[in-house]
């Protein structure tokens, strides 16, 4: 037998699923993360999950990674020291940016502006230009470019990026810039902005391809490390693979040299993973909702397609790369609940304990006040998580939750605790409002699929704030991110910036642009062996009026561009419906105006069964361990305590209920009712008298 291997490091935790390729059995294993090496814990990991199923690492073919080694390098400040060359007059591209200044009126009085990851000292300026077109207006200035560059050795850069204005158009100069740097810069990894992004817009380029040569040593060396390690532990013939921000998987040598496509590869595993189990129960609409140690991830589907954006956001920087529409906000199991002097106002994160000390309830020397310790006063969390390896400390939970009851007006421990329950609720509604109801959507017309280590825990609240029916508790919910690596395929894209209207195009002359960005899409993916007849090509393209300054993504159907007019036709009336619904508005005498198109190529996902559970009766008594008392709307109540391995499909477990298993506890409130469906998953909705 031949098994996959999901892996997902958090910043809390490290899960790993490994999944028998045949039967669609899965092991799991979850571990305290390792920030210092994240390799240690994620080897730590596998050897668990190895263990648990009875056989070596040689049985495993795939290693499929979700890691967050890239986004924790941009938001720790821990990346290279990175040297830019730029066109001449562009020195100050960086700095000058777009002028935004998030916040209120006047925000920019308080707002510090970040340092550019790569500094004004050391970035060069040099001499060459090309047009807009691609053509060559002065010739490059090679003895210059080695000057410039011999400044940088001198500055000890440990990275190179190169955008030269237009080089989207034509890689020319970028490309002998690079031949020079290997001569005067030996060592010293080399990114390209018409390899990284071939896209109009210099600042955007510019950031985005010096945010890849930021974290491309220490994603490199991640890289190579974790392989090395693997290869000596036995898994001479699994390969690895990396999660990209949009959900597909490449192969760890293509993840070194473009590392700026991963940056979200961890929320993007969640949102991978909760398509499989929606599918699996019957729903294709539904908001994802992934809330872990640190923070919470949500995000939107609609027929099984999560919502794809063109910038991916860390911290305060913004770089253009296609990735999953996540959002993110500062609120987890390990989010820290204080109440500043200046408001005596209860907040909760986004400050977090993280995975050491962690929350005082762990018994590791933490002692501020997190949500778990709230949940674990309210009586929702057990005293033993993640199978036995961590047990929580009630009296440790209950003095650091009271710091907060004696901080406010609130009264009893109890309600202190449900006070910062209900603050991080909030917060998590506020996240999921930005992918529904600002961007168009009634969250009531979709399903809520909840996971993550404390997601079930807070999902039935949720629920309730956003009307999203059912919420959907998928099985091993705390390891879904790994399990979305594991069931997902390749996938690759390659982009061609046109910004030509749409009467300079016929039917075959945009048709031959996009099957040349398939041809190149598909490269990568026959290189790993993909069968040409099991790749499956999609086109997108970027579309405004002319005389707008922002672009409208629009999927693109390649069988309407039959020569008569008919795809250039319906792509126009796409984009005006999709505009109308944004805007409420059309400019009906602008001209159509394209400005990207890309082709996306995808390869198979895996042939990995799903597993199904027993039949049972609606009683799930037979999975009923114990009673607990839990704090509920201002008082206690007896709740019934299941284990979620022993339930059976068609089981249903009413509110108030407590449901245990390795990775997560789920949390059934009153008036609420749980089924069991048969591929496991839990489908908490309102009763009928609720």
């Amino acid at each position: 037998m031949t098994y996959r291997l999901g892996v997902d490091v958090g910043g809390t935790f490290t899960d790993i699923l490994l999944v028998n390729e045949e039967t669609g059995e899965t092991f799991r294993a979850k571990t305290s993360s390792t920030p210092a090496d994240q390799s240690i814990g994620v080897l730590r990991g596998i050897n668990q999950a190895c263990a648990l199923a009875g056989v070596g690492l040689d049985q495993v073919t795939n290693v499929l990674h979700g890691t967050t080694v890239a986004t924790n390098a941009i938001l720790e400040g821990k990346g290279a020291r990175v040297g830019l060359v730029t066109t001449e007059g562009f020195r100050q591209v960086l700095q000058i940016a777009r002028s935004f200044v998030p916040g209120g009126l006047a925000g920019w009085i308080i707002w510090p502006k970040p340092e550019p990851l790569a500094a004004l000292e050391n970035t060069v300026e040099v001499r060459g230009r090309l047009g807009s077109k691609g053509e060559e207006i002065t010739p490059l200035d090679e003895d210059d470019v080695r000057r410039q560059l011999r400044r940088l050795k001198l500055q000890e850069i440990e990275a190179l990026s190169v955008s030269l204005i237009n080089s989207y158009a034509n890689a020319a100069h970028e490309e002998r810039v690079l031949e020079i740097a290997a001569e005067e810069l030996p060592g010293v990894r080399v990114s390209l902005s018409s390899k990284v992004l071939p896209e109009m817009r210099e600042y955007e380029r510019a950031i985005t391809t010096v945010a890849n040569a930021y974290v491309q040593p220490q994603v490199s060396l991640y890289m190579e490390n974790l392989e090395r390690q693997l290869q000596q532990n036995g898994a001479a013939n699994g390969k690895l693979f990396i999660l990209k921000s949009d959900g597909g998987l490449i192969s760890a040598r293509t993840a070194s040299e473009n590392p700026v496509s991963v940056m979200m590869s961890g929320p993007a595993g969640g949102v991978v993973g909760a398509v499989w189990v929606a599918e699996q129960a019957g729903f294709k609409d539904f908001l994802t909702f992934d809330m872990g140690g640190t923070s919470t991830d949500v995000a939107l589907v609609q027929g099984l397609e999560p919502r794809i954006g063109r910038e991916t956001m860390i911290g305060d920087l913004k770089v253009r790369a296609t990735s999953v529409d996540v959002r993110t906000v500062g609120a987890g199991g390990g989010s820290i609940a204080h109440v500043p002097v200046l408001t005596q106002a209860l907040r909760v994160g986004p400050q977090s304990a993280g995975a050491t000390p962690g929350p005082a309830a762990y018994g590791a020397g933490g002692t501020d006040p997190t949500v778990t310790d709230a949940n674990v006063v309210l009586g929702y969390l057990p005293t033993d998580l993640a199978g036995g390896e961590i047990s929580l400390d009630r009296d440790a939970a209950r003095t650091a939750v009271q710091s907060i009851a004696d901080a406010t007006t609130l009264g009893t421990v109890e309600d202190a605790a449900s006070g910062i329950i209900d603050i991080v609720n909030e917060n998590m509604f506020g996240a999921l409002r930005l992918v529904s109801v600002q961007q168009g959507f009634d969250p009531r017309d979709f399903a809520l699929v909840a996971f993550g280590g404390a997601g079930p825990l807070h999902a039935n609240a949720i629920g309730r704030l956003t009307g999203a029916w059912p919420v959907i508790i998928p099985p091993s919910p705390g390891v879904l991110c790994a399990y979305g690596d594991a069931t997902t395929g390749l996938r690759d894209e390659s982009v061609r910036t046109l910004v030509r209207k749409f009467g300079e195009f016929t039917d075959d002359s945009l048709r031959e642009v996009l099957e040349e960005r398939a041809t190149n899409a598909r490269a990568s993916l026959l290189a790993e062996a993909v069968a040409p007849s099991d790749i499956t090509t999609t086109y997108s393209a970027d579309v405004r009026y002319h005389g707008q300054g922002f672009e409208i993504p629009i999927q693109i159907d390649i069988d309407a561009f039959d020569g008569a007019g008919a795809g250039l036709d319906a792509l126009r009336r796409a984009f005006d419906a999709e505009h109308e619904r944004l805007f409420s508005f059309l400019l009906e005498k602008n001209e159509h105006e394209l400005v990207t198109v890309r082709a996306t190529a995808s390869g198979p996902r895996p042939n990995v069964s799903s597993a199904m559970i027993g039949e049972g009766s609606e009683d799930p008594k037979g999975a009923l361990t114990s009673t607990t008392e839990i704090y509920v709307d201002g008082h206690w109540v007896v709740a019934n305590v299941y284990d979620r391995p022993l339930l059976l499909a068609g089981n249903i477990i009413a509110g108030p209920a407590i449901v245990t298993e390795m990775d997560s506890t789920t949390l059934v409130l009153p008036g609420h009712a749980a089924t069991v469906h048969a591929s496991g998953s839990l489908l908490i909705r309102p009763t009928s008298s609720n």
